[in-house]
C-alpha cells in the first residue's frame, strides 16, 4: 500500500486545531484536540466512550463543536460545512439501510442526494461501485438480507459516491467475522491511497493492518500519535512477559504494571510494564501496536485514578 509520503500531487491534508466539544450535560467529550492528517489512511485508536465517535461527527459536520479549528485544504469545515460535504463520504457507526430496497436501487437513490442529476451517469457510477465494494451479484437483491460484511461494504459504496476526497469510517469492522473484516480491511486499503481515510476503531489489528500514521484518543485527549513503527520501538525492552496461575493475577496487579492478561491453555498470560525485568518467571517481549495502546490506557488511568472513560453522548 502506498505511504503517505508517495500522496498524489495536490492532496488535501485535514488540520484539527484544539479542537474542543462540551455536551450540554457537561460532559465534555473532546478537549483540545489538535492532529494533522494527510493523504493515506489514519488510525483513531482508543476505548469506547473516549470521545471518537464525537470527533468523527465534528469532522463530518454533523455536530458544531464548542471550539476550535477544522480545516480541509482551503476549506473552513466549521464556516463551510455545505462545501466540505460535497467531498465528504461517511459511514457511520450505526449506519442504518432501507429494508426491502434493493442494493443498486438505493445506491441510486443515495447518488441522487449526492447530486449527480444524469441517468446515465447515475448508472455507471451504481454500476462501478457496487463492483468495486463485490456487491455487483446482489445488486437486484433486498439490502435486509444481507450479512454484516456485506452492509459494511454497501455503506463504503454509498460513502464513496461523488469521489470525496475525505472518507470516514466509524467502528466499520466490529462484529464482523474475520473472513468480512479481511474483505473490508483490503478494500479500504485500496480506497486509501490516494485521499484522506479516517478509521476509527477499538480494534488495534485494524490499524497495525492498515495505518501509517495513527493516534490514541482516552478522555478526549489525543495522548500518543505517530507512526506504529515509531510508538511500537519506543517500548522496545520495556514489554515482559510471565505465565502465572489464575488466583496469582490480583497479587501481580499490586506489584507489577500489568497492561493486559490472556488466559493460554488454562494459565494466565501475562504482559506487563517496566523498564528492567519484573523478576523471576519474566521474560521480554517484543512489543506490538496493541502494547502501545494498552499501556496508553494504563499509564493514562493511573496519572487519573478517579477518572473513569465518558460515554459521548
Amino acid at each position: 500500500m502506498r505511504g503517505p509520503s508517495a500522496a498524489p500531487h495536490g492532496a488535501h491534508m485535514l488540520a484539527i486545531k484544539q479542537l474542543t466539544h462540551t455536551y450540554p450535560n457537561g460532559v465534555r467529550a473532546l478537549d483540545e484536540v489538535s492532529l494533522e492528517i494527510p493523504a493515506g489512511m489514519f488510525g483513531l485508536l482508543g476505548p469506547n466512550g473516549a470521545g471518537k465517535s464525537s470527533l468523527m461527527r465534528c469532522l463530518a459536520t454533523l455536530q458544531v463543536p464548542s471550539a476550535g479549528q477544522i480545516r480541509f485544504g482551503d476549506i473552513d469545515v466549521i464556516a463551510q460545512p455545505e462545501a466540505l460535504r460535497a467531498t465528504l463520504g461517511y459511514l457511520p457507526q450505526d449506519f442504518g439501510v432501507y429494508p426491502r430496497v434493493s442494493a443498486a436501487d438505493m445506491l441510486d437513490h443515495l447518488a441522487v442526494l449526492k447530486g449527480i442529476a444524469s441517468r446515465g451517469e447515475r448508472r455507471d457510477t451504481v454500476e462501478a461501485l457496487l463492483r468495486q465494494v463485490n456487491l455487483w451479484e446482489v445488486r437486484k437483491s433486498a439490502i435486509a438480507g444481507f450479512s454484516g460484511g456485506m452492509r459494511q461494504r454497501f455503506g463504503i459504496a454509498q460513502a464513496l459516491i461523488g469521489n470525496p476526497r475525505l472518507i470516514i469510517v466509524d467502528e466499520p469492522t466490529a462484529g464482523l467475522d474475520p473472513e468480512e473484516r479481511n474483505r473490508f480491511n483490503n478494500l479500504l486499503a485500496e480506497i486509501g491511497e490516494n485521499v484522506v481515510v479516517i478509521l476509527s476503531t477499538h480494534i488495534v489489528d485494524d490499524v497495525t493492518d492498515l495505518c501509517p500514521r495513527t493516534a490514541i484518543l482516552v478522555g478526549g485527549r489525543i495522548v500518543q500519535a505517530g507512526t506504529p513503527t515509531a510508538l511500537i520501538a519506543a517500548l522496545q525492552g520495556h514489554i515482559w512477559q510471565a505465565s502465572i496461575d489464575k488466583h496469582e493475577l490480583d497479587a501481580a496487579k499490586a506489584r507489577h504494571a500489568v497492561i493486559a492478561t490472556r488466559l493460554r491453555g488454562g494459565r494466565t498470560v501475562i504482559r506487563v510494564l517496566a523498564d528492567a525485568s519484573p523478576g523471576i518467571g519474566f521474560a521480554p517481549a517484543e512489543p506490538g501496536l496493541e502494547d502501545v495502546y494498552f499501556s496508553t490506557l494504563y499509564l493514562h488511568r493511573a496519572a487519573q485514578p478517579a477518572a473513569v472513560d465518558m460515554k459521548a453522548a
